[in-house]
């Protein structure tokens, strides 16, 4: 099992151990129960986009099987379980309330709370309804609007019983993967475009924060931003790397806890502002209850020439012509994905990224460094007036293999012990840290890598649907469980 020091907070009942999911990766179901089609259902069904044109369809079934899913959880033995409402299964297209999608997720809440298991519950992982993004999208004001109306269906339907509001999942990956590189949905590559739904996004949060205090008053209300920290390769790149972080994390951070956005960016991309209304800012800065850390890995960089994109999206664009090469599909010309490397290779970077020789990688290739996500967490605390962190995701995939009825996910293990290890270093030097969600609970659709990536605890058998505990969720267990047993004995 997993060991701390014995003063260790994570040794404490009250610090929250759970897993997370989202719809979209685990549900399927996606044409029962009046769902509407959602920008992901449309970004699958485009040939190129995703690893073997893989999609949601049937996921984990989680939509039909919850209940043993409930009981999966349930035998870890942790305190709370991170799922996310679909937004196409609650709002239909002409703006009335689907019962039929409210009544899924009021079953699932009350068998994790037949379980006395903390929900905690994220309003948007990136399923934006396809009849929105026709209209726009993120890059349509009008859609911040619609999310808190949307905010504010759901949290008067379930009010209190949801603990843990979450507007937003990683904006970054909604704005920059989907609107700015064309590599998630809706597959959009403009600089300009990238900027304009990320400020959409913030405003969303913001404009929902006040309807979710109002209906669920003794809830928690927050955000979940995913941080990659950018370590410079030597001292003549510690510019380039403040520039990195600038761009890809204090560019949702900054406006949330201070109200505005990092200059240096802002600066370097002026042409590409979108505009900024006069409240905008003190809409997006509304106060919040928790912030929700998202870690993997961390990025290394180095000094390029003064230019705008960053060498680390090229690589990630090569892995999209990678799955076009694996992929079975014949498509006339060039497909999106090409014209875009293409357009992404004539420019020049602001700085590049550099794959260090001899380290210690994940099957999707990650590095593995549990020091830097101490060192985030001790700089966000330096850096911002912070309120309660959540480690809401943080995890490795692992090619992971059933033998014997047996998944022995070593790495997996040790990446957890090591990164949890961090953790507890992070509270000590006084970081405000109550809770740490693995992800994933299970292995499931892993966005434009398909199903090729896993990243559960739990393996998953997609023709069967079979689940089977991998080692690192036994280890889990047998913490949990001692845990729960001390605090009996006193």
């Amino acid at each position: 099992m997993y060991k701390f020091p014995k003063d260790s907070k994570l040794n404490d009942p009250k610090f929250i151990f759970g897993v997370a999911t989202a719809s979209y990766q685990i549900e399927g179901a996606t044409g029962v129960d009046e769902r509407c089609t959602s920008i992901w259902d449309t970004f699958c069904a485009t040939p190129g986009m995703v690893y073997k044109q893989h999609n949601g369809d049937v996921a984990c079934n989680h939509y039909n099987l919850y209940e043993q899913d409930v009981e999966l959880i349930a035998s870890l033995n942790v305190d709370a379980y991170r799922l996310s409402i679909a937004w196409p299964r609650i709002i239909k297209e002409d703006g009335s309330v689907n019962q039929k999608g409210l009544d899924f997720y009021d079953r699932l809440i009350t068998a994790l709370e037949r379980k006395n298991i903390t929900v905690m519950a994220t309003l948007y992982h990136w399923d934006l309804p396809q009849y929105l993004e026709d209209k726009g999208g993120w890059l349509n004001r009008e859609t911040s609007v619609k999310f808190a109306e949307y905010a504010d269906v759901v949290s008067q339907y379930f009010g209190n019983r949801i603990s843990f509001y979450v507007t937003l999942n990683e904006p970054w990956c909604s704005a920059y993967h989907g609107y700015r590189y064309g590599i998630h949905a809706p597959g959009i590559a403009d600089e300009s475009s990238g900027f304009l739904a990320c400020h959409n996004l913030l405003l969303a949060h913001g404009m929902a924060m006040p309807l979710l205090r109002q209906n669920a008053d003794q809830s928690q209300h927050g955000i979940v931003l995913n941080f990659t920290p950018n370590y410079p390769v030597d001292e003549s790149s510690i510019d380039a790397a403040k520039f990195a972080d600038d761009e890809h994390s204090h560019w949702f951070i900054k406006p949330i806890m201070e109200g505005n956005y990092p200059d240096s960016v802002y600066q370097h991309f002026i042409d590409h502002m979108p505009k900024i209304e006069s409240n905008d800012m003190a809409i997006i800065s509304e106060k919040i209850d928790f912030l929700g850390v998202n870690f993997y890995s961390r990025s290394m960089v180095t000094d390029g020439r003064q230019g705008k994109v960053s060498d680390t999206i090229l690589k990630k664009l090569e892995r999209a012509e990678i799955r076009i090469l694996e992929s079975d599909d014949v498509i006339e010309g060039e497909t999106k994905a090409e014209q875009l490397q293409k357009l992404m290779n004539q420019k020049e970077s602001h700085y590049l990224s550099v794959d260090l020789q001899d380290v210690e990688r994940t099957h999707i290739g990650w590095e593995v460094h549990p020091e830097a996500l101490l060192k985030l967490l001790t700089d966000l605390h330096q850096t911002y007036k912070l309120p309660p962190i959540y480690i809401t995701e943080n995890g490795a995939a692992v090619d992971d293999h059933v033998v014997n009825g047996v998944v022995d996910d070593e790495q997996r293990c040790r990446y957890y012990q090591n990164h949890l290890s961090m953790v507890h270093e992070a509270i000590k030097i006084g970081v405000d840290i109550r809770g740490y969600f693995a992800w994933s609970l299970m292995d499931n659709f892993e966005w434009a890598e398909g199903y090729k990536m896993r990243f559960g605890i739990v393996y998953v058998d997609y023709e069967t649907q079979e689940r089977t505990l991998k080692n690192s969720a036994i280890k889990f267990q047998e913490f949990l469980s001692a845990r729960k047993a001390e605090q009996l004995q006193g």
